[in-house]
């Protein structure tokens, strides 16, 4: 099945959308086959949320939005599986900030880094960090220790969409400040992050340019005091709720 095959009537269209651009993106080289289990995994929770942006995440999407728009030298950390999904959307985002694009991957090889620039490239991003890393992340031991002096390394904001635990604490540990988009509000990326944005990374990231458009305007005094106001182990904690809620009415349904 291709995506053009794909009948829009079908009642899991927007599902089947993305597993065939994950596998398509397998296919070009820029998914590493664990992607496709860890989206998998991903749309379970996404099933639990109801496959919508909550009023949690749009608020999660604005606070992002505010830090984003307070750093000095702010990046967006891009793997495989969000370049195949979203690279016009990781574009307009970082042209909108502005913020550097730099792909970091867990299973990393200089050819798949080549081809999710060439990838990006096609969709009109201009300049894409990846193959130049002469630094290291300080405690990870792991092939995403490596990264672009002027990149990731040099960031105070960092955007990681989707999970990414022991990165994110090292990232933390280093004194930056960490925003993710990540299904699993359970998952020690969701826990450790600064802003933990419990939604599809299709639609957050058009949410977190909505507000960076909308907030651009504003002083750098209401910008604090949005960031400022956001507690993410409360909000986690009420998006835990919000599950459960949703589960015990679905339930209820169906006992009925």
């Amino acid at each position: 099945m291709s995506t053009t095959s794909i009948p829009r009537s079908h009642p899991r269209y927007q599902s089947l959308l993305l597993r065939e651009k994950l596998a398509e993106g397998y296919r070009k080289g820029l998914v590493h086959e664990t992607g496709l289990i860890a989206h998998g995994r991903g749309e379970a929770f996404d099933y639990l949320i109801g496959e919508e942006t909550n009023y949690i995440a749009e608020e999660a999407a604005k606070t992002a939005a505010s830090l984003l728009l307070l750093a000095k030298h702010p990046v967006l950390s891009i793997n495989g599986n969000v370049a195949a999904l979203v690279p016009e959307d990781c574009i307009k985002l970082s042209t909108s900030i502005p913020a550097i694009i730099e792909v970091n991957l867990f299973h990393r090889t200089i050819e798949r880094i080549k081809r999710i620039i060439q990838h990006l490239e096609e969709f009109g991003a201009e300049e894409i960090l990846g193959l130049n890393t002469t630094e290291r992340i300080p405690g990870l031991e792991h092939d995403r220790g490596w990264c672009e002096k002027e990149g990731i390394y040099k960031a105070d904001v960092i955007l990681v969409p989707l999970e990414d635990g022991d990165r994110c604490e090292a990232l933390k540990a280093m004194g930056k400040k960490v925003i993710t988009i990540d299904l699993n509000p359970l998952s020690r990326t969701s826990q450790k992050a600064d802003i933990t944005i419990v939604d599809n990374v299709t639609r957050a990231l058009k949410n977190i340019r909505r507000w960076v458009i909308e907030l651009k305007k504003a002083d750098r005094e209401t910008l604090k005091e949005i960031v400022d106001s956001w507690d993410n182990k409360t909000m986690l904690h009420r998006t835990l709720s919000l599950i459960c809620e949703r589960l015990n009415k679905l339930g209820g349904a169906e006992e009925r």
